[in-house]
């Protein structure tokens, strides 16, 4: 570091004594309700209330530093956005192109209610930042491919263009800076501020859109790494006039291996990025915006922003932390059993064991009835999430019999029923775990389309709530002292979705898995998961059939032996020796050409 930056740091540090660390705006309804947003787009749709969890938990900030929304009105939209675009919001076939979704996967108030809360944060913040002359963090925001007549690329408004435009109508005559890092260039931002001269804004990405009107621009190659990319921030920074509000999109996309941005920072770079920032930014008014993210770790990025900010810090997270599972734990503790109708320490993850007992007075595992289940699921979010996506009157049905006991939660929607969620599950004593033998997530009211086509297995496609309800099946096994959850799963993007946490029981399998993951990373995970089940690929050079074999998440890591040799020597040893490789086969003309993969 040099010595300007040294004695810049040791200012801004200096300053900050008696301020306020930051600002944080965030809202529950940020989530954004598309079921397709994780599997299709890529998106970690939990990524703000991620971030507040472990913002909390850690202490990095008071629960007093969080502030919630309100709604952006159309008045204020319309001073930047034309009266077109401001219809096109409610035009589902128009939105749907926005944010490459079909129109029947979303609810068109939903998701304006989500996009002008997140518009009203920005403003909020920037409103706050002013008058506090500090920090402030929007937890969705930075829509900054949105122009004034079109919305583009998941930007169906421009919330710091709208923010400018109302401060002005308040009086407002600052000069303003936009640095945009995120991983795509500003092009709905130059739009907007096209010509004015009281703003400046920076780019550094890694997409080349051709030449943008106004902008500070500098394209980074695509693979572009830690050191480059810092290299490169330099001078932007050095090139940043002084401003009385700075606006940073501090974008989550850059992140190695994300879906679409094209750079390849690790946390560590994405940490180093923001520091800089800071220190540059110094006092001056400054609102961080999260913008674009489409990786699994996309709210460490943003998290670690509010880190870098606050504390100056470049200590890394906490390795290991699971902001779901510390989320519905702290729910689980609030849970009062008066409400419970005198069920004791009801957490949604009891309602995913075993249902026994007779009608009326039926318990699932023999503890809770199904008004309880209910009362929690609402507790726990779940029945708030369906809801925003369409259904409502709930009812949950238990009965048992056969290869375990069943939970059904039903919907309406429409003036239909519907069933979204079913869950067989028993204990399994040998091996003292859960074991699930079937667990179906579906949202019946949607179909099947280019964008969202049919994984092997799916009647309907998902609720997006998977990760919710894996959750929930490890609470259950933690519940019931067991040692962790099982499952069989039935085809490879099953046992891929699960990888993270489970593993299967038998070495060796693991290590073919673990292959088969190595081998098909070349293809997306829809088409890895077809050519398996379609007999496309061969292990060793011959015809590989998908093992649905027991897999495990156990709650505590596994003994590092478990006879000679280990565990870990067994799996990289059948790792080492399995190969596979797809195959394309070949049709006789009578029969018609191989069929579309």
């Amino acid at each position: 570091m040099t010595l300007p930056l040294l004695a810049r740091r040791f200012a801004n540090r200096l300053r900050r004594v008696g301020k306020p660390a930051v600002g944080i705006w965030h809202h529950p309804a940020y989530r954004l309700p598309v079921a397709a947003a994780e599997g299709v787009l890529g998106i970690e749709p939990r990524r703000s209330s991620f971030v507040v969890s472990y913002l909390l938990d850690t202490r990095v900030i008071h629960p007093k530093a969080l502030r919630e929304p309100e709604r952006i009105g159309y008045a204020e939209l319309g001073l930047v956005h034309t009266p077109e675009l401001l219809e096109a919001l409610h035009d589902p076939e128009d939105l749907a192109r926005t944010f490459a979704v079909d129109p029947n996967e979303f609810r068109v108030d939903e998701i304006l209610r989500t996009i002008r809360l997140a518009c009203g944060g920005t403003l909020a913040a920037t409103e706050w930042a002013l008058t506090e002359r500090a920090a402030a963090f929007n937890l969705l925001g930075g829509f900054h491919h949105a122009g004034k007549s079109r919305g583009a690329a998941l930007c169906p408004v421009n919330d710091v263009a709208v923010a400018v435009a109302v401060l002005r109508t308040r009086g407002f005559r600052g000069r303003v800076n936009i640095l945009d890092l995120d991983a795509h260039p500003p092009d709905g931002t130059a739009e907007c501020f096209r010509g004015d001269p009281l703003v400046w804004i920076g780019s550094l990405s890694g997409t080349d859109w051709g030449k943008l009107e106004g902008v500070d621009e500098t394209v980074l190659p695509s693979g572009t790494g830690d050191a480059e990319y810092l290299a490169a921030l330099s001078p932007l920074l050095c090139r940043m006039p002084k401003a009385e509000l700075t606006f940073v999109l501090a974008g989550g996309d850059v992140l190695k291996g994300d879906k679409m941005g094209g750079l390849a920072l690790s946390l560590e770079g994405a940490r180093q990025r923001d520091l800089l920032v800071s220190w540059y930014v110094g006092q001056t008014p400054q609102v961080w915006l999260p913008a674009g993210g489409y990786h699994a770790e996309s709210w460490k990025v943003l998290a670690g922003s509010v880190v870098a900010v606050a504390l100056d810090s470049e200590t890394p997270l906490v390795t290991g932390y699971q902001p779901l599972r510390s989320r519905f734990a702290q729910i689980g503790l609030s849970l009062d059993r008066s409400e419970l109708e005198g069920l004791a320490d009801l957490t949604l993850a009891d309602i995913l064991g075993d249902l026994r007992g007779s009608q009326g007075t039926q318990r699932y595992l023999g503890f809770y009835t199904r008004d309880g289940v209910e009362y929690a699921l609402s507790r726990y979010g779940v029945l708030e999430e369906l809801r925003r996506l369409g259904y409502s009157q709930f009812e949950v049905k238990l009965d048992g019999g056969g290869s375990g006991d069943r939970l059904r939660l039903y919907g309406q929607a429409d003036g239909q029923r519907y069933l979204l969620v079913e869950c067989v599950a028993d204990i399994d004593r040998k091996d003292d775990v859960l074991f699930v033998n079937w667990l179906m997530l579906q949202n019946p009211r949607v179909g099947f389309s280019a964008r969202r086509p049919r994984l092997p297995g799916q009647e309907h496609p998902g609720l997006g709530l998977a990760h919710e309800a894996s959750e929930l099946l490890v609470r259950t096994a933690e519940r019931l002292g067991l040692k962790g959850v099982a499952f069989r799963p039935a085809s490879y993007h099953l046992a891929y979705a699960g990888r993270r946490q489970s593993s299967f029981a038998d070495p060796e399998r693991q290590g073919r898995f673990e292959a088969l993951q190595r081998d098909l990373s070349h293809l997306t995970l829809l088409e890895a998961s077809r050519r398996v089940a379609q007999g496309h690929v061969h292990l060793n050079g011959a015809p590989y059939t998908w093992e649905a074999d027991l897999m495990i998440h156990w709650l505590t890591p596994l003994d590092a032996h478990d006879g000679s040799p280990s565990r870990a020597e067994r799996i990289a040893k059948a790792k080492a020796e399995s190969h596979f490789s797809v195959v394309t086969p070949t049709l006789s003309p009578a029969r018609g050409a191989p069929p579309t993969v």
